[in-house]
C-alpha cells in the first residue's frame, strides 16, 4: 500500500509533462499582440499627428481615442502622453510621444493599427515637430470652438502642409456654452482654404462624434505608410529619451524592411554600431514585441550610453548594407539660438549641481553645456538653447525634479562675426564679444539672428501690438483681418535678442492676454550692435555683460545702474556704478560712504581740532577707495538678475 504523501509525489511525476504541455501551448500577451500585428496588412496602417496651438485639447483627445481602441481605461488616465511633470502643469507637450492602436472599423469588419505621433506645437521644439510629421501620413488640423484660430495653429499648419501631409480639420470643444462653431468653421475655410463639408466637430472631453465621425475619416483619409518589406532595413530616428537602466531608448519610424531583437544597426550620422537589446511599440508604454515591420512606429534599445549620439532625423540601417540603404533626406543638426550663464546659487554647490546638470544633458540632447568661471560668480555652465521655453522649462525641471538652485544670466542670441580676411566666427558669450580695436582694425561686419513671427489678436489691441514690435525694431511683412471674427493676424521680422528678451510677456500685456505668438528662424541679417558692460569701481562685472544694438544702448544702460545700485550695500568708501560701451562711459550712479562720526568724543575743542580731524577722514576714505574691493553678494547678483 503506497502512503498518501508518495501517491501524491507520484501523480505529479505523470501529470508534470502535461502540467508543462499546456503551459508551453498557452501563448503570452505579447505573443498575441505581436500575432494580431502580423495579420494586419500594411495597408491598413495610418500614421498620423494632431496640430493644434497650446490649450486646444489635444491631451485630451489623444487619451479619448486611447479609451475608445481599449489602449486605457475610462477615467483611469489623464495626459497619457505628456510624461513629464512640467508638461503636465504648464499644459504644454515638449517631448514627442507616440501610442499604437487597434481600431476594428464595423464598416468593413476590417482591423487597423493606428499610430498616433504626439508633436510639441512650441516653435523651440520645431525640430522634434518636423521629425514627427515626416513619420505620419496626415495630420488632425484642431482648433478651439471658444478661441478659433491661433498663432501655433498657422505655422504648425503651413510646416505639417509643406511636408504634404494629408490635413483633417477638426473643431473641438463644441461642448462650451462659448463655443462658436461658425466663426471656427468661417476661420478653417479662409485661412487654411479645407472644405467646409471636410470639417468634424467634436468634444474630446465628452466624447462626442470621435468614436462615430473622427476615428473613420482618419481610416478614410489619411493614406497609408508606402514602405516595402523587400527593400533593406532604414528608420528615421523621430526623437529620444534616456533611461537610468536601458540608456537611451530611440522613437524610429520603420521607412523600409523590418527589424529584429539581436540585429546590429548602424547610424548613418555618428557611423557608430549597436546591438539591439529590446524593440517594440508604446501601448501605451513600453511593449516588446521583438520586431517591427515597415510602417510601424515603435521604439528601440540599441544600448546606445550617450543622448548626444541619438541626431533627431538621423537614418539607422543593418551593418553590412549600407552601401545599398539610402540615407533618408532633411536631416539638420539642431543649433541652439539662445544662450544664458548658470552658476550655484551657494558657490559651494558647484559639484553636485555640475552632476545634476550633466544627468539632465543626458535626457535632452539639444542643450549645449560648456563650462565657465566668471570673476563674479565663480566656477559655472554656459548653457545653449532652441529657445527661451527650451531654456525656462530645463531651469523648472532642474529645481523641481533635483532642487538645484540656479542663477541665470540675462539671456543672449548667438552673433556671427564677419572679418576682413574673410573668415567668420559665432559669439555666444558677450564676454568674448570683439573690443573696439579689433572692430576699427580687423572686423567687417557683425550679424544678428531674426526670426519671422506670427500674431493672431482682436482688432481692437492692433496698435498697440504695432506701437511694441516696431520698439523692438521689428519690421513688418503682413497684415491680414481674418473674416467675420475680428481677429488680425500680423508678420513681422524681429530680432532675435527682443524675442528672448521677455517679448511674449509684453505681448500678453498690451494685449490683455489675448494674443498668440509663433515664429521660425529665418537666418542673420548684419547688425550694428556693441557690448555694454557695468563697471564697479572701475571693474568690469563679466556676468552682466551684454551685446545690444547701439539704439538701444544709452536707455539700457542708465536703467542697468539705477537698477543695480538698489543691490549694492554702502561701503566704508565711495561706490562708483558705471555702464561703458565702445571704451566710453554713458551713466554712472554713485553710493555715498559710510561715515563715523569722528567728532562723537569732543566736547568742547576748537575748531581748528574738528577740521583736522574730519580732512584726515577724508585723505582715509581716499586711500581706501583706491584699494577697496567691493563685495558684492550672491543674493544681490540674483536679485538684479531675476525677472
Amino acid at each position: 500500500m503506497i502512503p498518501l504523501r508518495g501517491l501524491q509525489r507520484v501523480l505529479h511525476r505523470s501529470w508534470r509533462p502535461l502540467i508543462r504541455r499546456s503551459h508551453q501551448q498557452a501563448p503570452s500577451k505579447l505573443e498575441l499582440l505581436q500575432k494580431r500585428i502580423d495579420e494586419i496588412p500594411i495597408e491598413n496602417y495610418r500614421n498620423f499627428s494632431i496640430v493644434a496651438h497650446v490649450d486646444h485639447g489635444k491631451s485630451t483627445l489623444s487619451d479619448r481615442m486611447l479609451e475608445i481602441t481599449g489602449v486605457i481605461k475610462p477615467g483611469e488616465n489623464k495626459q497619457v502622453l505628456d510624461k513629464l511633470e512640467v508638461e503636465r502643469e504648464r499644459g504644454i507637450t515638449i517631448k514627442a510621444q507616440t501610442c499604437s492602436m487597434f481600431y476594428h472599423d464595423k464598416r468593413d469588419n476590417k482591423d487597423y493599427l493606428l499610430h498616433l505621433v504626439d508633436t510639441p506645437g512650441h516653435v523651440d521644439f520645431r525640430g522634434e515637430v518636423s521629425r514627427s510629421y515626416a513619420s505620419c501620413g496626415g495630420a488632425l488640423l484642431l482648433v478651439d470652438a471658444s478661441q478659433g484660430v491661433q498663432a501655433q495653429t498657422v505655422a504648425n499648419f503651413y510646416l505639417a502642409y509643406s511636408m504634404n501631409l494629408k490635413l483633417i480639420p477638426v473643431i473641438n470643444k463644441i461642448d462650451l456654452d462659448i463655443a462658436d462653431i461658425p466663426q471656427a468653421e468661417d476661420q478653417i475655410v479662409n485661412t487654411f482654404e479645407l472644405p467646409q463639408e471636410d470639417i468634424i466637430k467634436v468634444s474630446a472631453k465628452t466624447g462626442i462624434n470621435i468614436a462615430e465621425n473622427l476615428l473613420p475619416a482618419i481610416i478614410d483619409r489619411i493614406p497609408p505608410p508606402t514602405g516595402l518589406l523587400r527593400k533593406p532595413f532604414r528608420a528615421l530616428l523621430v526623437d529620444s529619451w534616456y533611461d537610468s537602466y536601458m540608456g537611451v531608448v530611440l522613437l524610429v519610424h520603420i521607412v523600409d524592411g523590418s527589424i529584429k531583437k539581436g540585429d546590429k544597426i548602424l547610424s548613418a550620422q555618428t557611423d557608430k554600431k549597436y546591438e539591439v537589446k529590446e524593440i517594440g511599440i508604446m501601448y501605451p508604454d513600453r511593449t516588446p514585441t521583438g520586431t517591427l515591420s515597415r510602417g510601424q512606429v515603435g521604439y528601440i534599445v540599441p544600448g546606445m550610453k550617450a543622448s548626444k549620439d541619438a541626431k533627431i532625423g538621423d537614418t539607422l540601417m543593418h551593418v553590412g548594407r549600407e552601401s545599398e540603404t539610402e540615407v533618408l533626406p532633411g536631416f539638420e543638426e539642431t543649433k541652439p539660438m539662445v544662450f544664458v550663464g548658470a552658476f550655484p546659487a551657494d558657490g559651494t554647490e558647484f559639484k553636485a549641481l555640475d552632476d545634476d546638470i550633466s544627468r539632465l544633458v543626458l535626457n535632452d540632447r539639444s542643450v549645449s553645456l560648456q563650462r565657465e568661471t566668471s570673476n563674479a560668480l565663480g566656477q559655472g555652465w554656459r548653457l545653449g538653447f532652441l529657445g527661451s521655453l527650451h531654456a525656462s522649462v530645463f531651469r523648472e525641471r532642474l529645481e523641481k525634479e533635483y532642487g538645484s538652485k540656479l542663477i541665470i544670466t540675462q539671456p543672449t542670441v548667438p552673433y556671427q562675426v564677419k572679418f576682413i580676411d574673410g573668415t567668420q566666427k559665432i559669439v555666444t558669450n558677450p564676454d568674448d564679444f570683439p573690443d573696439l580695436s579689433l572692430r576699427k582694425s580687423k572686423i567687417e561686419a557683425f550679424e544678428e539672428p531674426y526670426v519671422e513671427a506670427i500674431m493672431t489678436l482682436p482688432q481692437e489691441h492692433l496698435g498697440n501690438v504695432i506701437k511694441l514690435c516696431d520698439n523692438n525694431r521689428g519690421q513688418q511683412i503682413e497684415i491680414t483681418y481674418l473674416n467675420m471674427t475680428g481677429q488680425v493676424m500680423l508678420k513681422y521680422h524681429l530680432p532675435l535678442a527682443h524675442l528672448v528678451d521677455d517679448f511674449f510677456g509684453r505681448l500678453k500685456s498690451v494685449s490683455r492676454g489675448y494674443a498668440s505668438l509663433d515664429y521660425e528662424d529665418i537666418g542673420y541679417k548684419p547688425s550694428d550692435v556693441i557690448k555694454l558692460e557695468l563697471l564697479v569701481n572701475g571693474k568690469s562685472v563679466d556676468a552682466l555683460a551684454q551685446v545690444l544694438h547701439r539704439s538701444q544702448v544709452d536707455r539700457v544702460g542708465r536703467e542697468w545702474v539705477k537698477k543695480f545700485k538698489e543691490f549694492i550695500k554702502a561701503q566704508l568708501y565711495e561706490v562708483v556704478i558705471q555702464a561703458r560701451a565702445n571704451n566710453k562711459i554713458i551713466a554712472r550712479e554713485t553710493i555715498k560712504a559710510r561715515r563715523k562720526d569722528v567728532l562723537a568724543k569732543l566736547h568742547a575743542s576748537d575748531v581748528s581740532r574738528r577740521k583736522k580731524l574730519l580732512v584726515r577722514q577724508k585723505e582715509g576714505k581716499k586711500q581706501m577707495r583706491s584699494i577697496g574691493n567691493v563685495q558684492v553678494s550672491q543674493e544681490a547678483y540674483q536679485a538684479f538678475l531675476r525677472r
